[in-house]
């Protein structure tokens, strides 16, 4: 039980590190995710449609490499 405490403390941590690091609610530093190449963006008079493909594969690697890690020392 105190292993899962210690894991979500950590989890609330790097949520605040990263509210820290916002600058007025933007992530200016963070502006290149979502505009990857392999994005769909598609724009017309009465419709958007946004699909991030690449920006979510890269982030799903890296969560998935973070959970095993974690996983792997508790």
């Amino acid at each position: 039980m105190g292993k899962i405490f210690l894991l979500i403390g950590g989890i609330f941590m790097i949520i605040g590190i990263v509210m820290l690091l916002a600058e007025n609610g933007e992530f200016k530093w963070l502006s290149w995710f979502g505009n990857l190449p392999g994005d769909i963006r598609i724009e017309k008079e009465n419709f958007r449609l946004f699909f991030p493909l690449t920006s979510m594969l890269i982030l799903s690697i890296i969560l998935s490499l973070l959970l095993r890690i974690i996983k792997r020392y508790f």
